[in-house]
């Protein structure tokens, strides 16, 4: 993806963010015809695979977070029959993130200027996810979500290399403090077969504190066995 700033450069085109690996365990499996919810816990591992640091004079090209991330959630989901025969799907997710440290060098999304050298420790978040799913047909459906989410404090502390204007390394302490973000995604969904399907949405983050106003693109190719 691509990322444009108000006021500033824009990236200088499309790249690739942090990389996740998933894995998800049925702890409540209820049988088929029954509207108990299911209930899943699930494992989530992200790796810095995205840029972060060393952005030049474009912050917009950061689209990762240097760190590995560890997202453990639990997940619940029930359906219900609607009175015109189609199926309506409600979804309940909370999750908890545990990120580690990444060294930082020279600008970054953190806020870095050229001439840091230094560490972030990112804070831990906690979110929310409630949607709902319409089935329009056997194999089209339309889904929403909303979502909430409180992020920890992010530290930064380093330093900046003298040069011709700094006579001698200025130390650096950069503390984000704790953000509140609120959102929703619409998304329309195709399933060729119970296993594979297709997602297209896009996700808006509405702002809050300490957290901007962003809107993202969404296109998932789903898979299940």
């Amino acid at each position: 993806m691509g990322n444009r700033v108000d006021g500033g450069e824009g990236s200088s085109g499309v790249g690739v963010g942090d990389a996740s690996v998933l894995a998800q365990y049925r702890l409540v499996a209820p049988p088929a015809e029954s509207s108990l919810p299911t209930v899943s816990i699930q494992l989530e591992e992200t790796l810095p695979t995205g840029a972060y640091d060393r952005l030049g004079n474009r912050p917009a090209d950061g689209l990762g977070s240097g760190t590995r991330v560890t997202t453990l959630a639990i997940n619940t989901q029930t359906w219900f029959w609607v009175p015109n025969g189609r199926i309506l799907r409600l979804r309940f997710n909370v999750s908890r993130t545990f990120a580690g440290r990444a060294d930082i060098d020279d600008v970054s999304v953190y806020g870095t200027a050229l001439g840091f050298h230094g560490q972030v420790r990112p804070g831990d978040t906690f979110a929310v996810d409630a949607a709902v799913e319409y089935s329009l047909s056997r194999e089209w459906a339309l889904a929403f979500d909303l979502t909430w989410s409180r992020g920890g404090d992010t530290r930064v502390r380093g330093h900046v290399t003298p040069d011709a204007d700094v006579a001698q390394a200025a130390d650096v302490h950069l503390d984000s403090g704790t953000s509140e973000a609120f959102g929703f995604a619409p998304a329309v969904e195709y399933s060729w077969n119970a296993h594979l399907g297709l997602l297209l949405g896009v996700r808006v983050i509405t702002g809050g504190r300490r957290t901007p106003t962003t809107v993202t693109p969404a296109v998932a190719l789903n898979i299940v066995y």
